[in-house]
């Protein structure tokens, strides 16, 4: 019985420290099946990954817009629940398809588009990343400037990119390993931004302090949508290790709550932010809530939890990226298996562009984020409502996922059905647009409402369900890659 159990605890040991090697070894898998063999991790490694990634201070900015463009701080922080909640669904629906399919998001709407046809929108998914890896590198930039009292923008941009560059070649534990700490840090630091926030300015005075207004509230529930919903295209990359038979509801609420918590939490933040400071905040965001954290060394810490939060999701994007990159590229190549030196190369040439375009667009950037996020809402919505009433309304949960890899099987190169449909639902929105650029007709027609994203989803999503009734072609049950369903070992987990 003794030597039993020390050869249970040597067992014990050995499997302790296997787990500590793999937290950080460079990830084998890209966009292949992940075996039932290496599943791991439970729902509430979601609920952390997204919270973590939602403290952060572009957050901040995208709840602060909303104010900045006119609505009340009350009313704008209303309208912000709404749309991350609205938008929180659609994006926890995506990601309760990871651990049942084991496969990256991109690569299953090729069961929708056809493997060839899925391409189309995964340029402006590598778009997306790039846009919000840029714009979270400028503000991480400027808070590591900060901590180290530089004044050259390009030394934190460049520092900061490295670090990105560090955690996304290794890989997916690592990123939920600092998803966790950037929860930690990310609710102390937030918590105490909040407290100062009340201390120094009479909150209640600016709720309520003007009346109510259509365009702004819309405007505020478009931001926070749109925030969530273009977390769509890769939220289930990070559902994919969890255990085949983890519960779809548990996924879906672990994400849910972690995003929705996390983003609302950073956008009231920001809206009663701006609404008391007003152009203070314009000026230089990241340096405004330095100094209301109390400036000294507390502004460093705060620094540093802008910085581990941006640290999180822009691993996350550039993690995305790579994924999008190789699921368009392997289309063609036929294959559903990288080297190590492709996907380190990916990631460099994903970061090295986005630590470019952060060097050069640094400038005006309220406006110019706020422009990006509701224009890639437009592109986004009519995916995902592709997506989702393809795999939970026409194929009911089962996809043929070798054919995925194949353009010559079930889904074949290019389907009509979907890419006809993603077309009328981003043309649609067009008459609803309220760009910079652009004011459709209909919105005019409107008081300048957008409801351009909303028409989106619910138009794509009626034509794609109605017609792909009559032309998908779903297996009878989930069929998976013969080697991809071996038993668990207790050290993979």
């Amino acid at each position: 019985m003794i030597l039993e159990r020390r050869e249970n605890h040597r067992a014990g040991v050995l499997i302790a420290e296997e787990g500590r090697q793999m937290a950080v070894q460079v990830e084998r898998r890209t966009i292949d099946v992940i075996p039932d063999s290496e599943r791991h991790g439970s729902p509430r490694d979601q609920f952390t990954l997204w919270f973590g990634a939602n403290m952060q201070i572009t957050a901040i900015v995208d709840g602060a817009l909303a104010v900045v463009f006119g609505a009340d701080a009350l009313w704008a922080i209303i309208g912000l629940l709404i749309g991350n909640i609205a938008g929180g669904i659609v994006m926890a629906l995506h990601s309760a398809q990871g651990p049942r399919m084991g496969i990256p998001q991109m690569i299953s709407s090729r069961a929708q588009f056809g493997v060839y046809g899925a391409c189309l929108p995964l340029i402006l998914v590598v778009l997306m990343y790039l846009g919000f890896a840029a714009t979270g590198t400028v503000l991480s930039g400027q808070a590591i400037n900060e901590i180290l009292s530089v004044d050259t923008p390009a030394i934190g941009i460049v520092i900061f990119g490295l670090l990105t560059m560090i955690v996304a070649t290794i890989g997916y534990r690592l990123i939920h390993n600092l998803g966790r700490i950037a929860t930690v840090v990310g609710a102390l630091g937030f918590t105490y931004l909040a407290i100062r926030m009340f201390s120094e300015y009479d909150v209640g005075a600016l709720l309520g302090a003007k009346p109510f207004d259509i365009v702004t509230f819309m405007l505020a529930i478009s931001l926070s949508a749109a925030w969530q919903l273009t977390y769509g295209p890769y939220v289930a990359d990070y559902s994919r290790y969890l255990p085949r038979s983890t519960p779809a509801k548990s996924t879906f609420l672990g994400t849910f709550l972690g995003s929705v918590i996390g983003s609302q939490w950073s956008m009231t933040i920001g809206a009663i932010v701006a609404a008391a400071a007003g152009p203070a905040f314009l000026d230089s965001q990241v340096t405004f809530i330095g100094d209301l954290a109390g400036g000294a060394v507390i502004a460093a810490l705060i620094y540093l939890v802008i910085v581990v939060g941006k640290l999180a999701v822009n691993c996350l994007n550039a993690y995305g990226g790579l994924m999008t990159i190789l699921t368009t590229a392997t289309a063609f190549t036929r294959t559903d298996r990288v080297s190590q030196g492709v996907r380190t190369a990916c990631v460099g040439l994903f970061i090295l562009v986005s630590v470019l375009i952060a060097l050069l667009a640094s400038t005006d950037f309220l406006n110019n984020f706020r422009n990006f996020v509701l224009l890639i809402l437009m592109a986004f919505t009519p995916w995902s409502a592709i997506n989702l009433i393809d795999y939970y309304l026409i194929s009911k949960e089962r996809v043929d996922i070798p054919a995925l890899y194949d353009p010559n099987a079930r889904y074949g190169r290019w389907n009509a059905t979907a890419l006809v449909s993603y077309a009328i639902g981003i043309g649609i929105q067009i008459p609803f647009l309220a760009q910079a650029l652009y004011t459709g007709p209909l919105t005019e027609a409107l008081g300048g409402v957008d409801i351009s994203w909303l028409v989106g989803l619910v138009v794509t999503g009626t034509i794609y369900y109605f017609w792909a009734r009559n032309t998908s072609n779903p297996p009878s049950a989930m069929i998976y890659p013969a080697d991809a369903t071996a038993k668990p070992t207790v050290a993979a987990h």
